[in-house]
């Protein structure tokens, strides 16, 4: 079973609400009867006039299962927009400033989700990665313990790794370009959660670098070698169950030959499940070559240390990649 149908799995029996606000994109009301139809949610509420969900579904060759709100005419625009203007009061915004923040779907769907109305919010069809940025950030805020949100790609390998794990963890491969060592633990908890969200098993986090224990040196690893202590650190305080080591080569953190030979006292012995890079260039390179020269599955970019599970979706994605999206919400979620 691929990785995605076990998060589907999973989802079904979660029975939660997704709101998806692009109801504007034909691929969205085919992947919210899709969602229906594989029991994924209970209920998806779609955000669109009555115009444009019938254009959608038109376009789309379906009739709707869902659940369409036209949220402009909505008996609690009101309420959110005034919501808004208390959320940004530091700002000193006024209510028509609230009123034109939360006419924008993603940031009507994005209070939903804060609101509890929704478990969960699937977008990005259409609007940008920084649209869905601000949204999260303004409307939702980053979970407790944590001060900066990121994001992950889940990577189901074609080929399984040499500890026999079929499904990695690859961050911060989208969002923060290049993160110091306070902002690499905030990312490697919220990794860690994502992992254990999905898989339900021990994150093991490798931070990478070029050198394995000390054996380069150079001003570029001082940050993953702090960033390594200071979570171990954090493990310890709070009493996480998570493993993890670093600084790590690739190789050391993932084939437990290496392993042996490089880090024999290490934590981590080559069965590294969450991998944590030490910059947005090194993150994004890497999953890309693993999901073009190796084959692999990337969903992504999830978007996590977030109080509430926000995520983004390719401008080129199909409606079965938002139906694998959402799957991947509604464990975030549970």
């Amino acid at each position: 079973m691929s990785a995605i149908n076990k998060f589907i799995e999973k989802a079904c029996a979660a029975g939660k609400k997704l709101v998806l606000p692009e109801g504007h994109d034909p691929r969205v009301v085919k992947a919210a009867n899709g969602i229906l139809e594989r029991g994924i949610a209970r209920e998806v509420i779609v955000l669109g006039s009555e115009e444009e969900i019938a254009k959608s579904c038109h376009e789309a060759g379906i009739n709707p299962e869902f659940t369409a709100l036209d949220y402009l005419k909505c008996d609690f625009f009101e309420d959110y927009a005034q919501q808004f203007k208390e959320i940004r009061a530091k700002k000193g915004i006024d209510i028509e400033t609230a009123r034109k923040a939360v006419s924008d779907r993603i940031f009507f769907g994005a209070m939903m989700t804060r609101n509890g109305m929704v478990d969960g919010l699937v977008a990005g069809s259409i609007a940008s990665t920084p649209d869905m940025l601000r949204a999260s950030f303004n409307c939702i805020g980053t979970a407790p313990g944590i001060k900066i949100g990121s994001s992950c790609f889940v990577m189901d390998l074609a080929t399984p790794t040499a500890a026999g794990d079929e499904v990695l963890l690859y961050a911060d491969c989208g969002v923060n370009p290049n993160p110091d060592a306070d902002q690499l633990v905030d990312i490697a908890l919220a990794t860690s959660d994502t992992y254990r969200s999905l898989m339900g098993k021990t994150p093991k986090v490798a931070f990478l670098s070029f050198s394995t224990f000390g054996s380069a040196k150079h001003e570029l690893l001082d940050k993953v070698v702090e960033a390594t202590a200071k979570f171990k650190a954090r493990i310890a305080a709070e009493g996480l169950d998570i493993i993890a080591d670093g600084e790590l080569q690739s190789d050391a953190a993932l084939v437990p030959s290496v392993a042996k030979s490089k880090a024999p006292e290490s934590a981590i012995q080559g069965d590294a499940n969450v991998l944590i890079f030490p910059d947005l260039n090194a993150g994004n390179i890497a999953y890309k070559l693993t999901q073009r020269l190796a084959g692999a599955g990337a969903y992504g970019p999830i978007l996590q240390g977030l109080a509430r599970p926000i995520n983004d979706l390719s401008r080129g994605c199909s409606a079965e990649d938002i139906i694998g999206v959402a799957a991947i919400t509604v464990c975030q979620s549970i």
